[in-house]
């Protein structure tokens, strides 16, 4: 059986988020595997308390995960937005009355208003969709990048595993490409022959292409409640884990040593302790409700976002405890009133 992009993915993120899944079960004869899991997700001020440095790089390494992101979402987004304003404009509703009309005044059959218009319009709304998507994602990233070059001051000495470094990497390159993976194989067709074409014609085949934004901007007006709803659940996780990192960007600069730390506090620091964490859960739920709720794949990546979180919370949770004797009681890990 031929595997294709999407089972791909899918895959991929099954293979990434069942160990942390195993890991993270109550047996003390997994105990062992959980530390191996640990091992690898540990960085910064977690890794510090961790004796064993090899096989590390700098947390300061975390900018190359949104260099990547910004670069790779960004070709991903103009390629899909290419592709959905030149191939797959969005029906508008006369046409559909027109036809509809038409029907109702006798001049055609039910069934003349054939299968493929239909298919056609769930292709062009599947498109759109998709630089919806990239769009909050490319959102998401460039703040991300712009946090660790201004708002961050990595010590020196912070320190995180290669292998969370290199998953990492994978998250943000496999994560864009999800959220348009049912087209992009279309997509990525349909730039190798605009590329063809331009080498072969040169400038004059692109002496017929125009550009209105309404044409543009109109097509994701028109995708619905959910999308729109999901955007607002997203800005929502967006701004607050923008707050919590300037937080901790600031704690930096109120210690005296290099590697001193102090109970951060403000914002969803109140009632839990990796309040960036459950920002980044909230940011990509809002994803998943903009998606509709029925891709599996983004679901897939939903799950890993989530295990992943819910377990390096967990561990510093565990550090923030151990490290302060005053540390606020009613804190939780990540999840406000559970855990």
């Amino acid at each position: 059986m031929e595997l294709g992009l999407v089972e791909l993915l899918r895959a991929a993120w099954i293979a990434g988020t069942l160990p942390i899944l195993i890991a993270s079960l109550p047996c003390s004869w997994l105990g062992s595997f959980h530390g191996l899991v640990l091992g690898f997700a540990r960085r910064g001020k977690i890794m510090q308390s961790s004796s064993h440095h090899k096989f590390t790089v700098p947390q300061r390494f975390f900018s190359h995960f949104y260099v990547v992101a910004v670069a790779w979402t960004t070709l991903l987004l103009l390629g899909t937005s290419i592709y959905a304003y030149r191939m797959t404009p969005i029906l508008s509703e006369p046409f559909f009355y027109s036809d509809l009309g038409s029907y109702l005044a006798g001049r055609s059959n039910i069934f003349s208003i054939h299968r493929s218009r239909l298919m056609s319009f769930e292709n062009r709304y599947r498109v759109w969709l998709s630089v919806f998507l990239l769009l909050l994602m490319e959102v998401q990233v460039s703040r991300r990048l712009f946090e660790t070059a201004y708002v961050f001051n990595y010590s020196a000495s912070a320190r995180m595993h290669i292998f969370g470094y290199l998953t990492g990497l994978f998250f943000y390159t496999a994560a864009p490409l999800t959220l348009c993976c049912t087209c992009a194989p279309e997509v990525l067709k349909f730039g190798i022959n605009e590329v063809s074409e331009f080498i072969l014609k040169g400038t004059s085949s692109m002496q017929n292409i125009e550009f209105h934004w309404w044409d543009f901007v109109n097509p994701l007006l028109k995708l619905g409640w959910c999308q729109w709803i999901g955007a607002v659940i997203f800005l929502w996780g967006w701004i607050h884990q923008h707050r919590c990192h300037a937080i901790l960007g600031s704690l930096r600069e109120h210690v005296g040593k290099v590697d001193e730390y102090v109970i951060p506090r403000g914002d969803w620091f109140e009632i839990v302790s990796s309040p960036h964490y459950l920002a980044e859960i909230v940011i990509y739920a809002g994803m998943v409700f903009a998606s509709g709720g029925t891709d599996l794949t983004i679901w897939l990546v939903f799950g890993f976002v989530v295990s992943n979180l819910v377990f390096a919370a967990a561990e510093t949770h565990r550090w923030y405890l151990q490290k302060f004797d005053n540390y606020p009681s009613n804190r939780v890990a990540i999840i406000p009133f559970l855990c």
